[in-house]
This record gives C-alpha cells, structure tokens and sequence, in this order.
C-alpha cells in the first residue's frame, strides 16, 4: 500500500464518496465537489485523485452494468473502505487538536477590544 497520508483534496473526495453512498462514480462526485465546495475540478484531477485513493486501499471501485442511455458504457462506482473511513477520522482528529491548541483570542480577532 502507497502512504497513508490523506491529501486535503483527496478528504474532500473520501467524504463526498460517502455522502453520495451507493450514487458514487465520477460524473456524481465531480458534480458534488462542485456544489458542496464550491470547487471546479477536472476529471483529470478527479481521475487521478480516485487512483491514488484506490492505490492507498482507502476505496474501492466496481463497474457497474452498462446503459443505453450512455452509449452502452458502465459506470465505475466508488466505496470508501474501512481503511479510508480510519484515515478520514485520524485526519479530523489532528485537525480537531490542532484547532484546540489555538488560544480562543487568535481564533477571533478584534475580541476583548
């Protein structure tokens, strides 16, 4: 397995994974990214994400069967693995105790003035 260490892209593609649950491939997620986060990506940037989280073991992926409505072509579906939900809670852990280490006054400028 390639390292473990989550990208913040590659969080963003692991938790919309899962928030789309069994409506999760390519088309989708791009679509997903783009009204939750606000972010425009390529399917490029998409692909290679989807690859290296697969390398990683933090998804999996099936086809599915193929549509006439798509020409005849099959989906390839994403499942965030055990792996993937671990890495996704140590990642939110560290952010949350990194969060917790900032005195309250930096977190909210002009407080106390």
């Amino acid at each position: 397995m390639k390292g473990t260490h989550l990208g913040e892209f590659q969080e963003v593609v692991l938790l919309v994974i899962l928030s789309l649950d069994s409506n999760a491939y390519g088309v989708t997620i791009k679509q997903e990214i783009m009204n939750k986060v606000n972010r425009d990506i390529s399917r490029g940037a998409l692909h290679t994400a989807l690859s290296r989280l697969e390398e990683k073991g933090f998804i999996t992926s099936e086809q599915g069967e193929a549509h006439e409505d798509r020409g005849g072509r099959r989906k390839r579906y994403y499942t965030v693995t055990n792996t993937g939900l671990t890495a996704l809670h140590e990642a939110r852990s560290l952010r949350d105790e990194l969060w917790s280490q900032i005195p309250k006054i930096k977190l909210y400028p002009g407080y106390g003035k």
